[in-house]
Parts: C-alpha cells; structure tokens; sequence
C-alpha cells in the first residue's frame, strides 16, 4: 500500500522530502520504505542540518589513521604500533525519559562503537547536565542516570575514569547524557564498516530482537514536550553482560581472519547498519527480515527493521569461512543467524517471508550520499543586547570574600562530584593512573607501552552561550590545557553538539558559531576532529533551549611515566606560581552568575594564541622536570584552584593577591590562559627564566605552606574544613 503525505509528516519528514523520496524511488513509497526514509534522513542519522559546517572543521593530521565519518569511531596512531580508538555520543532524549536505560544503553552504544572496530575499550568519560539540583525531577534524573552509568559500565568490566556533571535551569526538561569510550588496537588490525563481495554472507549475532527502541532516532531528532512521555518504547533497554560476551567474540572473531566489516547496531538498527555499510562499499544487500532472531512473537518487518534493541552486531564474513564465526558464536553462546547477503545491485532489498517488503537504493539513505543536506537561517540571539550591557563597574565587590569563598566551595558547579564517581568503578581492567595522583586529565596505562594516554572531556556552556565562538574556542582550549597540565601532548578530540531546534535562527547562529570557534582552536593545537555526534531539539515544546554545549572530548599522549604531572601541592616551601595574566574580568564566571545572580555577561577573557604558547612553555617545562604540581584555574577562578591543590594534598597555602586588580576578580574571576604552579624553591629561577624567554607572563603568588588557607594574611579557614565543605556539599543538596 502506497504511503501518504500525512503519514510521512507524522514520521519527521517534510513535504519536499517526501517529494524527493518519490522521485528516487520513481515511485510513492510503501510504509516500510517511508519509515526506513524517515530514521536514516532524521537528524539523528543523516545530520543533514549540521553536515554543511561540520565538513569545515580540520579533519586531517599526521597520526589520523581513519578520517572523521569514515569510520564507527575515530582512529589515532600513538606510536609502538597501537591506535586509540575513541569517540563521543549523546543519550539525551532517552535519558530525560527513563534515566536508568536511557544512560545505560547510552554507554553500551558507544563501547559497541569501540570494539565494533576491533579496539578494545579502556576507559569510559562522561559529561552531563541536569537542571535546578533542589527540584525532585532533578534529583530522579541524577540518580538514575549516574546508577545507570554505573551498573553499565561496572557490569561491563571497563573503568569510567573522568568526566564532568554541571547543574543550570536551562536543562530542566533537557538533560544531557554525553558518553565517551576510548579503545586500543593494534595498528592494521582494525575492522572497517564495510560489506564488499557480493555473495558474501551478512550475519547478525548478540542479543534478539524486541520492539524497544523503535524509532528510537526520530525520537531523538524532535522537541520534549508533555506527550513525550508516551515514546518510552523508543528507549532502548540494556543488558552489560550480553554486551561482555559480545567484546570478547568480536575480539575473537577478528582474529580469524573471516571478518569482511562490521558495525554495530545502534540508531535506526538493522536500517542503518545495512544501508551504511552497503553504501560505503557502493554494494548492496538481500536482507530476510523473518530469519532475524525476535524475542517477541508476530513482529512486522518494519518493526525488525527499525528496532533499535542493544547488544547487536551486523558483521559480513567472507563466504566459505562461516564455519569459523558460527563456532565462535556458540563458543560464547549468542543468539546468531545469516540473514541474508551482500549483493553488486547498489540496493537494500528487505523480505518478510519471502515478499518484498522495502527496495531502496543504498546511497539514497547514507550520509555523504543522497540523504538531504540543508543550511538553515541564522540571525544573532536577541539576549546579546543584556551581554553587551553588562558593567562590571555595577557590581560591588563583597566586603566578606570568605563567605563568598565558602559559598563557591558549596556550589553544585564547583563542589565535588564524588557522590557521582564514587558510584562508578574507576579501575575495573584498566591500570587508572590517576587514582592516587590527582591531576587535570584522567591519566591510563597503555598496555605494551611505556605510554599512557591523558583523555579529558570539557565544555563551560555559560561560556558558549555568552559568546559561541569564543565559548567553543575556550572549550577546545581548556580540553587542551587539562591534557598539558597533566603532561601530555595533545593528539585529536571528538565532539558531541548538544543544541536546540535548529529551526530557530538563535539556535542555528550559536551552532554555526560555535563550529567556527571549534575549528579554529583545533587549528591552534594541531588536534583535528576524529568524528562524533550532533544532538539537535534539545529544547522544550514552549521554546527553551539548553545552553549551547559543544562537549568536547579530547586525548593526549603522555610519552613517558615521569611526565605526568599531579594538581596537589606536595611540599612544604615549595613556591606556588601563576603563569598567564590576572585580569579585571568576572565576565561568565561561577562567582558572578551565582553570588551575584547575573545571568548576562561576555565570556571571559581569552586569546587563543596567548594559550598556545604558554601550553607549549608549560609543556616543556615539565618534560624538563621542573614542575613539582600544575593546576589550571577554571570554574571558581584562583581561589578554587590553590584550594583544590591545597585539599588534595592536606597542605596549605599563603598566597598575597596583586593590589591593581579588584580583590573579587583576582579571587574568583575566571579569565583564561592561566595556571597554578608549584615548583621546589631550587628550580624557581630556571623556570621563571623559562617562561620569560617564551614570552610568558609569570608571577610567585606564595608559598606552600602549614594547613591553612591564607590570603593577604586573613585565613580563609583550614583545609580539612574547606574540604568537609567540598567533599559533602553534593550529597548534601541530593538527599
């Protein structure tokens, strides 16, 4: 039965889109074909409102083994003969559902990514954004997201060894669930997403088939709203021990030699996996839907097609060595089927019992092939106009800085977050080097290597919002400056863009600007884009959008053990150094939003290439040993940052503040291009000397010292006491 124009609307896709899918076809389409169209051309899928900027962004380096979109993940050479392998995803809309499955089968997509490419997965990083901490919904969302983190990944066997969890109102509705995986694999024996040689048989192995999830990724690509509700079974449902199972057939079936591609089975499912990689090789495919494995009875075609259940995988072998897979599948005991086989039509051909029920061409359905590209409308945010108002010389500088001080110390955006990471097992198979040495990358062992890898995610959407290009730049930038603090070299990132509806002009202005700001900081640093996700409606049914949030996942490479750099002070009478410049900025800080309940100010102070070279001076400072701690003075500006070295440690400081700037900026301003140094007293004047020879600002503040935290000579109250305060701030306000 033909579709109708009506029923594609219903299913996300536009008049015109309807008319195109006609005339590719040469024909209306039935229902299964339309329902196929609408998940593989929803954003989700096909980007196509976002493709045309994300192509500007650097894709190209010297280590790049797999160009950004070529593969499931992206692909970077670290030397010794190993690649890491990572990427980041979105689960948001699933998780402002059912936080649980939605978290969960957020951090079983991305490790399917990982390991669908033949990289084992390591580590596990996360970033996330919840609404008001003091509203219930707030606090459902937040446990149920983190246990689902948690029981996912601790099930799995694979550590979560860094991350980032932020609190603002603009999330309410909209939360954000980030998920990122990074893998190691050796160099050549990675697996493609492809399906070359026709007649070669294409397999489907894991878990069954069910209905959950279904249009799962036309679920993703519109607003939440009241009725939203009423798509739970678009939420996928998980299960950690299936996917264990899965990792270690993949791994083993790779070592075979039977493997043509694979891919694992996520948005839009057995639609996407075989159009995509029919697509990529410019093949085709005869797909029976009726022999796929179902775990529930009278399931219809289309709903096989578009079920998005976990724990599946779609791999196509090479023919005479199924014999070799299928040993391997009951070795560990999977469901597994031949479904069908790759052909030399260029065509996706999907039978129900031996009827055609969908006939599509390939390419039409594919990313970077016939799905539709669109670039939309942008015009600057109305809100611009109170950002440019704003006068830091309206606001009054505090009489009592202390109670501001204890007040940031206590802030959900600042405080700890060990209620959250308690919660995840951050060692499980991994050798986590950052444990016991706290730093500002989360440092792992690179098995076979005298190397570790530095892996950090970052992005301040305040930033963003109050200026995109700057706000993305200073994400990229941050990311950078946490790999370097931490001794590392940084080597490429991927991103996830959590935006509104990019119908709206605003929305469209800061995503496009933010790509602009991406770019060029990934220029700077020599970090091209390996891939990751775009996450569009992001907003509710009344207009509200979350702050634009560009996260920013970004590795580096620690060369050598004796490299990696701890945040804590360690010994008494080191000198503590600020490198970069202090400034009479608060613009966007946690401080100004907060204490003083300003929602509109530019970003803060930032110059990209003031950033680059004080990261290569500090970089090279510390591969010269010269460098006892380094922090870099972010959130809560430099108070927050010698406190948090202070606390790790349980050693105090005595710190004088620079009488040209207001005591409040020099405190807690959040400026950029700064970090906080200890260095033994012997090694001050060869690293003073070492900056300045770069052309980079540096300054003694004072001195590690006793365990008290003083400033001008007034004590901002003991270490352990700040640390009470930080370390139970969080679970305080959750309970």
């Amino acid at each position: 039965m033909e579709a109708t124009l009506e029923q594609a609307q219903q299913l996300g896709l536009l008049p015109e889109e309807f008319e195109k899918i006609k005339s590719i076809l040469g024909r209306t389409p039935n229902f299964t074909e339309l329902s196929i169209y609408s998940v593989m051309w929803s954003e989700h899928c096909s980007y196509k409102n976002s493709i045309t900027w994300l192509k500007t962004l650097p894709k190209e380096g010297p280590a790049m083994l797999a160009k950004a979109g070529e593969e499931n993940a992206g692909l970077v050479d670290i030397g010794d003969g190993l690649a890491v392998c990572f990427k980041i995803e979105s689960h948001n809309h699933p998780s402002a559902i059912e936080p649980y499955q939605g978290a969960a089968t957020g951090v079983g997509g991305i490790n399917r990514d990982i390991f669908s490419m033949g990289a084992r997965p390591i580590a596990q990083l996360n970033s996330l954004r919840f609404g008001n901490i003091d509203t219930a919904r707030t606090k459902w969302l937040l446990k149920g997201v983190v246990k689902g983190i948690g029981d996912y990944g601790n099930a799995f066997g694979i550590p979560t060894v860094g991350g980032e969890v932020y609190f603002d109102d603009c999330y309410e509705t909209n939360i954000l669930v980030n998920a990122m995986s990074v893998g190691i694999a050796k160099v050549g024996t990675t697996i493609s997403a492809i399906a070359e040689g026709p007649g070669n048989p294409v397999y489907i192995f894991g878990a069954a088939t069910g209905k959950d999830g279904i249009h799962g990724a036309a679920f993703a690509s519109k607003d939440i709203s009241e009725d939203s509700i009423n798509d739970l079974p678009s939420v996928q449902v998980g299960d950690p021990f299936w996917e264990k199972l899965i990792l270690e057939a993949s791994m083993e079936l790779i070592q075979t030699g039977a493997i043509i591609g694979m891919q694992d089975m996520g948005a839009a499912g057995i639609t996407c996996s075989t159009s995509e990689m029919a697509a990529k090789s410019e093949t085709g495919m005869i797909i029976h839907l009726d022999k796929v494995p179902v775990r529930q009875a009278n399931m219809k075609g289309w709903e096989i097609l578009l079920s998005e259940s976990q724990e599946r995988m779609l791999v196509i072998l090479e023919k005479g060595k199924e014999h070799l897979a299928e040993a391997i599948f009951k070795k560990w005991e999977l469901t597994y089927a031949q479904i069908g086989e790759v052909t030399d039509t260029g065509r996706v051909e999907y039978y129900m019992n031996g009827a055609l029920e969908a006939d599509i061409p390939a390419e039409s359905l594919a990313l970077g092939g016939g799905a539709p590209v669109y670039t939309r409308e942008w015009s600057e945010p109305k809100y611009f106009e109170k950002i440019k108002a704003f006068d830091i010389n309206k606001i009054e500088v505090p009489q009592d800085l202390k109670s501001v001080a204890d007040f940031l110390l206590k802030e959900p955006n600042i405080a700890s977050k060990n209620w959250v990471y308690t919660q995840y097992d951050s060692m499980v198979g991994t050798v986590n080097q950052s444990t016991n040495i706290p730093s500002d990358a989360a440092v792992v062992k690179v098995k076979g290597s005298n190397k570790s890898l530095a892996l950090t995610v970052d992005c301040n959407s305040r930033y963003v919002y109050a200026d995109p290009e700057i706000g993305c730049a200073i994400a990229v930038t941050e990311a950078a400056r946490n790999i370097v603090c931490t001794g590392g070299k940084p080597s490429a990132i991927t991103n996830c863009l959590n935006f509104g509806n990019p119908y709206d002009k605003e929305v469209y202005y800061q995503f496009k600007h933010s790509i602009d700001g991406m770019g060029k900081a990934c220029l700077k640093f020599g970090t091209p884009v390996t891939g990751g996700n775009v996450s569009f409606y992001n907003q509710s049914s009344d207009g509200v959008a979350v702050y634009p949030t560009p996260t920013i996942g970004m590795v580096g490479i620690i060369e050598k053990p004796e490299h990696q750099t701890s945040s804590a002070f360690k010994n008494e009478g080191d000198s503590i150094l600020l490198i970069g410049s202090s400034k009479n900025d608060i613009s966007s800080s946690q401080y100004l939003a907060k204490w003083h309940k300003v929602a509109h100010s530019p970003a803060p102070y930032f110059n990209l290439d003031e950033e680059k070279i004080l990261q290569d001076a500090l970089y090279d400072a510390i591969t010269k040993g010269l460098i006892v701690s380094a922090h870099d003075v972010s959130e809560g500006g430099l108070f927050i940052t010698l406190t948090e070295s202070a606390m790790q440690s349980g050693k105090g400081f005595d710190v004088c503040t620079e009488a040209e700037f207001r005591k409040d900026a020099w405190l807690f301003s959040e400026a950029q291009g700064r970090v906080v140094l200890s260095v033994k007293p012997e090694n001050q004047l060869a690293l003073e000397n070492h900056f300045k020879s770069m052309q980079v600002p540096v300054l003694q503040i004072g001195t590690v010292k006793g365990t008290e935290l003083i400033i001008d000579g007034q004590n901002f109250g003991s270490v352990n006491s700040s640390k009470k305060s930080y370390d139970t701030a969080l679970a305080q306000r959750i309970a």
